[in-house]
C-alpha cells in the first residue's frame, strides 16, 4: 500500500528534549502498559515489565551509581540485548555521566584499546562477555568500579547491579533525590559510540539528547508504532540504528519491546510475544525471504503464490492491501502478528520489499548513519518507494553535492541530529563536518518526487582509465540476484596487458543451492555454473561495468555485528 495522499501527511507527537523527559512522560502515559517483555531463563516465558517499573528501575540505578561517585564520569556497558543493558544506558545518560556502549563480539585487546580511549571509570556487563572484561580492564587505571549484571552479591573485585539497585532504592526512601533532579544538558556529549573501525581505527562519535531524541520525535513523524505494538529487538542495541529507532522510539510512542534470545530464535519469539514490528538488516529478510519461497517451493505451492504475489502487486497499484488470509501460511511463518518490517544499515533487494509487501506485510527501508543519530532519510509507513531509502526525515535537510551526469553526488546533510564530532579527533570532525553539514561519503542522487537512492560508499568508487564511476555494490547487487550466489564482493584493478580497468569479483556461493540442482561436482564444474551466470549477468550492465574475473572462495566473508560485510579487511587479506 503506498497511498499518494499520505505524502504531505505525518503523525503528530508530543515534543521531547532530552532521554530522561522522554523515560519521564511516557512513565505517565503509558504507566502500567508494557514496556518490555523478557525472559528470566533461557527457553522460559516472556515476562511484562511496565514503564512505571522501568522509570523506577532507572531511577534505583541511577542513584545508586550517583552515590558510588560517577557523576559527570563515562561508563561502558557491554552485553548481548537484555533489559538490564538498555536499563545500564538510560541510568547512566539520564544524569550520571557518558555512556560508552561497546560490541560484546569484539575481542578483549580490542576493548582495552576502546576503554582507555573513552577514558572509562566503571563498566557494566553481562557474564557472557566476563572473561573478556576481565582481561580488557587488566592495566587501566581510570576504571574504578567493575559491575555485573548477574551476580547477586558484590565481591571483592565486582560489584552487582542487583545489589546496587536495592541500595538506590534505599537511598530514595532517605529522600536521596539527587539522579530524580539531576538537570539534563541536551547539547551536551552524553553517548560516546565507537563506529566498527573496519576500515582502520574505530572513531568515537560524541551525540547528545538533543541529538538523539530530535531523531527519534522526526523519525515518528513518519513511522507510528503506538497502537498496541510490539516489536522485537533483533539487532544488536550498541548500534544507534536499533537503539534510537526501535528501543528509543518504542519507549518514545509506548510500544512494547521484546527481547529477542538470538537470531536462532527469531520465529520463536515472534510467536511467543506476539510480535507486530521488527528492524532488521538486508540479510536477515532475504534469509527469510529465501526461506518462505524454499518452503512453498517444497510444498509445490510455489505457482500458486507467485500468482497470488502478482495479483497482490496489481492490486496495490489501487492501494488495496492483500489480506492476510491469502498469505497465510507465510504470516504463521512470521509469528502470526507480524504488520512491519523495516529494513537498514545496508542495501537490500527491492523485489524482497515488493513481495513482503505484497504478502500482506508493511515493509520499507531507510538511511541513515551513527554520525547523525543515526536516520538521515526514511520511507514513510503509508507512503514508500521500495527502491528508495526514503524522504529526507523531518527536520534533516540534504543535499546532493559533486554530482555527474546522472545526478549523482555525494549525500550531505543538516539537522539537530548530526553528531557533536569526533571523540579527540578535530582533524577528522573538520574533514567530515564543514559549516554543520555532514558529508557522509555515501553516494546518491533523488527521483522527481523527491525519494532518495543510494548508489554507494564513495571510498569504494571504482574509477575506470576512461573515467567511469562504478559503484562495486550496484554490480554486487546483480550478482546476488543468482541463486547459486550467497557472497560476493567486487573490486577493480589495472589489467597488465590491456591496462584498462578489470572487474573482479570474489564470491562464496550457496554450496546448498548448487547441489540441489546439481547434486555433487567438482570445484571447475562449479567454476563453469558461476561463469554462465555471470555471463547472463553481465548482458544486464554496460560493457565497462561487467565482471571479467572472478574466484570461488570456501568460507563466508567477515561480517560486522550488523552483518555488513567487512570490505576492507577482505581486500587487505586478498592482498596478502
Amino acid at each position: 500500500m503506498n497511498s499518494h495522499k499520505y505524502k504531505n501527511e505525518n503523525y503528530s507527537f508530543r515534543q521531547i528534549r532530552d532521554l530522561k523527559g522522554m523515560v519521564n512522560t511516557s512513565a505517565e502515559l503509558y504507566s502500567d502498559m508494557k514496556a518490555f517483555m523478557v525472559k528470566n531463563a533461557p527457553g522460559g516465558t516472556y515476562v511484562p515489565i511496565t514503564y512505571t517499573q522501568l522509570k523506577t528501575d532507572i531511577d534505583e540505578l541511577g542513584t545508586a551509581l550517583m552515590d558510588l561517585g560517577l557523576t559527570g564520569q563515562k561508563i561502558a556497558v557491554i552485553g548481548e540485548n537484555r533489559y538490564e543493558w538498555v536499563l545500564t544506558y538510560l541510568a547512566v545518560v539520564n544524569g550520571v555521566g557518558v555512556i560508552v556502549p561497546l560490541d560484546k563480539e569484539l575481542p578483549s585487546e580490542e576493548v582495552h584499546n576502546l576503554l582507555e580511549r573513552a577514558e572509562v571509570t566503571a563498566i557494566i556487563y553481562s557474564s557472557k562477555v566476563g572473561f573478556v572484561i576481565e582481561e580488557a580492564s587488566k592495566g587501566i587505571e581510570s576504571i574504578e568500579y567493575i559491575i555485573s549484571m548477574d551476580t547477586l552479591e558484590h565481591t571483592e573485585n565486582k560489584l552487582s547491579m542487583k545489589k546496587l539497585q536495592q541500595a538506590g532504592k534505599r537511598l530514595l526512601l532517605e529522600g536521596k533525590r539527587n539522579f530524580i533532579d539531576a538537570e539534563i544538558d541536551p547539547e551536551g556529549m552524553s553517548s560516546l559510540l565507537f563506529t566498527s573501525g573496519t576500515t582502520g581505527l574505530a572513531k568515537g562519535v560524541m551525540l547528545s539528547h538533543k541529538n538523539i531524541t530530535s531523531n527519534v520525535y522526526n523519525m515518528s513523524k513518519f513511522v507510528d508504532v503506538s497502537n498496541n505494538d510490539v516489536g522485537l529487538s533483533v539487532l544488536p542495541m550498541h548500534h544507534t540504528y536499533e537503539l534510537t529507532c526501535h528501543v528509543f522510539t518504542c519507549i518514545y510512542q509506548g510500544c512494547c519491546i521484546a527481547i529477542c534470545e538470538g537470531l536462532k530464535y527469531i520465529v520463536k519469539n515472534m510467536a511467543e510475544s506476539k510480535a507486530t514490528v521488527m528492524l532488521g538488516v538486508p540479510l536477515l529478510f532475504e534469509s527469510m525471504h529465501k526461506k518462505v519461497w524454499k518452503k512453498a517451493e517444497e510444498s509445490g505451492k510455489a505457482d500458486k503464490m507467485r500468482t497470488a504475489v502478482q495479483i497482490s502487486k496489481k492490486l496495490g497499484v489501487f492501494n488495496i492491501k492483500s489480506t492476510k488470509r491469502l498469505f497465510k501460511s507465510v504470516h504463521q511463518a512470521m509469528g502470526g502478528h507480524m504488520r512491519l518490517l523495516i529494513s537498514g544499515a545496508a542495501a537490500i533487494d527491492p523485489v524482497v520489499i515488493e513481495n513482503f509487501n505484497a504478502m500482506g506485510f508493511t515493509m520499507f527501508q531507510g538511511y541513515g548513519m551513527t554520525e547523525n543519530s543515526p536516520i538521515i532519510a526514511v520511507n514513510k509507513d503509508r507512503y514508500f518507494k521500495p527502491a528508495s531509502v526514503g524522504l529526507p526525515m523531518p527536520g534533516t535537510e540534504i543535499q546532493i553535492i559533486d554530482k555527474d551526469e546522472n545526478g549523482v553526488g555525494e549525500i550531505i546533510c543538516k539537522g539537530d541530529s548530526v553528531m557533536l564530532g569526533y571523540y579527540k579527533d578535530p582533524e577528522e570532525t573538520e574533514r567530515v563536518l564543514i559549516d554543520g553539514w555532514l558529508h557522509t561519503g555515501d553516494y546518491g542522487y533523488f527521483d522527481e518526487d523527491g525519494f532518495l537512492y543510494i548508489s554507494g560508499r564513495k571510498k569504494n568508487v571504482i574509477v575506470t582509465k576512461n573515467g567511469k564511476n562504478i559503484f562495486p555494490e550496484e554490480v554486487e547487487f546483480y550478482l546476488n540476484k543468482s541463486k547459486y550466489i550467497s557472497e560476493v564482493i567486487v573490486w577493480g584493478y589495472d589489467g597488465e596487458k590491456s591496462g584498462d580497468t578489470v572487474i573482479y569479483a570474489e564470491i562464496f556461493p550457496d554450496y546448498e543451492a548448487v547441489e540441489g540442482t546439481y547434486g555433487k561436482i567438482s570445484k571447475n564444474e562449479l567454476k563453469q555454473i558461476l561463469k554462465k551466470e555471470i555471463d547472463i549477468i553481465n548482458e544486464q550492465m554496460p560493457l565497462y561495468k561487467r565482471v571479467k574475473r572472478f574466484e570461488i572462495r570456501e568460507e563466508e566473508f567477515e561480517k560486522t555485528t550488523t552483518k555488513k560485510i567487512k570490505r576492507y579487511t577482505a581486500f587487505q587479506k586478498k592482498m596478502l
